[in-house]
């Protein structure tokens, strides 16, 4: 996947244009060089603005439109709408503050997708994290931020949420390690209270599904860490995964490193507890704390 100088990845729509734009110079026959004549710049500009490492500059793309042989007016002008839009700030943006770069490209693949695929050994996933949960882990891993950080990461992590209640949400299918719903964060209640909304997830919305992986079932294929698996309704753009460090992420969409993060997932949910079984378990384990 693309990422920038700073580390921030590009936005969805902007790697779909730079996948458009290259399957419009291969299919004109020209080479990198050739593209980059037309434009007076260097080769590496051309392949940059493909795999949406630079901004896309409305004069060079509607130049290489042309040159590409892309001659409707219509369809040079709805392109060029689409850059535009791609070079617009998401509404994570608003939260640049406290945002680090590399975390926009996440939440910017997690907007955009229609399938949100994830195993979780350490924390409820922040989609499905309580006010209060959230506040005590982020605190927990930012010890020395001031509380106003601290208040305006949670507000960005409640906002991402909101795309479980749009119109159209993803599905958002996730294995949990046992030891997420066993280990203490914060007090009792806080404990109780998010495993109470995981319940109320699992149960009411029919495109969130969980999974909990139990400590008897031994060892399984992600055991080595956490990860995100993305899949998005546009053609153009292939699955991406994600994995998390704690200085950054990276993130994959060569075939190869995707099957094998869709295949540790898929052998995870035939391991794991059914779905069928989770309000039980959490049931369970709300009754212990």
């Amino acid at each position: 996947m693309a990422v920038g100088p700073a580390g921030g990845a590009a936005t969805v729509l902007r790697l779909v244009l730079g996948k458009r734009l290259q399957d419009l110079r291969e299919a004109a026959g020209l080479s990198f060089e050739e593209a980059a004549r037309s434009l007076d710049v260097t080769h590496a500009t051309i392949r940059r603005m493909e795999k949406a490492q630079v901004g896309l500059k409305v004069p060079y793309v509607e130049k290489l439109l042309r040159i590409y042989g892309v001659t409707g007016q219509r369809e040079i002008d709805g392109f060029l709408g689409l850059v535009r839009e791609a070079n617009q700030p998401g509404w994570w943006h608003r939260y640049r503050d406290v945002l680090p770069e590399w975390f926009s490209a996440f939440v910017s693949l997690e907007a955009e997708a229609d399938q949100i695929r994830a195993y979780e050994p350490h924390y409820i996933p922040g989609l499905l994290q309580t006010e209060a949960y959230a506040t005590t882990v982020l605190r927990a891993g930012m010890p020395h931020a001031p509380a106003g950080e601290i208040e305006r990461l949670v507000a960005l992590r409640l906002t991402r949420q909101e795309l479980l209640v749009r119109k159209q949400p993803p599905l958002l299918w996730i294995v949990m390690d046992e030891t997420v719903l066993r280990r203490p964060i914060g007090r009792p209640h806080v404990m109780r209270a998010q495993i109470s909304r995981l319940i109320e997830a699992a149960t009411t919305m029919p495109q969130v599904r969980l999974q909990v992986m139990p400590f008897a079932a031994g060892p399984h294929p992600a055991m080595y860490g956490p990860f995100h698996l993305f899949r998005f309704p546009l053609p153009e753009l292939s699955d991406i995964a994600c994995v998390e460090s704690l200085v950054g992420a990276a993130y994959f969409d060569q075939r190869d490193d995707v099957s094998a993060f869709r295949e540790a997932l898929d052998r995870m949910c035939a391991q794991a507890a059914p779905v069928n079984r989770t309000e039980a378990i959490l049931g369970a384990i709300r009754k212990e704390i």
